[in-house]
Parts: C-alpha cells; sequence; structure tokens
C-alpha cells in the first residue's frame, strides 16, 4: 500500500493550485532544509548519549575527586 505514481500527480496538481508554479523551488528547499535540520538533530543526539555503565562510572569518578577535593581544602586550613 504505498504511494504510486498517479496519487503523486494528484498531489503536485493540488499543490500546484493551492500554492502557484512560482512557490514550489522555495517550498521544495524549505523542507529540504528542515528534513536535513531533523537528521543533524538525530544524530547529534545519537552521537551524546552515554551508556548508563559509563555514566555511572563517570559520576563515581566525579564523586570521588569532590570528596578528595574536599578533604584536601580542610588540611590546608
Amino acid at each position: 500500500m504505498g504511494i504510486g505514481m498517479t496519487e503523486l500527480l494528484v498531489i503536485l496538481v493540488i499543490v500546484m493550485l493551492i500554492f502557484g508554479a512560482g512557490r514550489l523551488p522555495e517550498l521544495g528547499a524549505g523542507l529540504g532544509k528542515a528534513i536535513s535540520g531533523f537528521k543533524k538533530a538525530v544524530e547529534e543526539k545519537d552521537r551524546n548519549i552515554t551508556p548508563p555503565a559509563e555514566k555511572a562510572r563517570v559520576e563515581a569518578a566525579q564523586k570521588s575527586e569532590a570528596q578528595q577535593g574536599g578533604d584536601g581544602e580542610a588540611k590546608k586550613s
């Protein structure tokens, strides 16, 4: 149940009647930019996701550093 050539032509005719032939390039460019922006956002989000085990290790290291830093400052005073 995909979209065939006939359905695409009907959609194109309706779009041309609504927006006019002059605005079709603008609509196509805007749609292309929106799709590429969406793809970039999805790829960036995938790169920023940290596995849970790695996240737990990083948080433990940060807590350890914070505790060592607090002890060192207390000894200096």
